[in-house]
């Protein structure tokens, strides 16, 4: 075989190798991804049960009940079109309360019904820390007096 043919076949089989490195590393990947859906999403699609999905939205106003040990909570999670109910067990982030917004790390129990494993409260752009707030910290003047 010439030297240019052993090139070429050498080339092609690295490439072939390379394709099957990339598609066993996204199969391996696949079932690790997390997948978000906003409630419409959800009950739209029928999430498969028992599939590691986040799930987000806002926490509807009214519906934060705590249980009486403490740490288990009931809540339902809103994007203004469908609402599924979710419940957590866990000390939950200090920015989470009813009406702001959510990202639930779990899986659905049955359609409409969500165990979350992680809480990920979301803030707005006009954040500021506890601390801060209210003591002029953040207020910007204009330079000129």
């Amino acid at each position: 075989m010439k030297a240019k043919n052993q090139r070429l076949v050498l080339a092609l089989l690295a490439l072939v190798a390379l394709v099957g490195a990339v598609l066993l590393g996204m199969s391996a990947l696949k079932d690790r991804a997390s997948y978000f859906y906003s409630p419409s999403d959800a009950l739209r699609d029928h999430v498969e049960l028992g599939r590691s999905v986040r799930l987000g939205g806002m926490v509807e106003k009214g519906s934060l009940k705590r249980e009486a040990d403490g740490v288990t909570i009931d809540f339902n999670v809103t994007d203004g079109a469908a609402t599924v109910t979710a419940r957590y067990t866990g000390i939950v982030p200090d920015l989470f309360r009813e009406g702001s917004g959510v990202v639930a790390e779990g899986r659905f129990t049955a359609p409409g019904q969500f165990a979350a494993d992680t809480i990920l409260a979301k803030h707005d752009e006009n954040y500021k820390p506890p601390e801060l707030a209210g003591n002029g910290m953040h207020e910007t003047g204009s330079l000129k007096k």
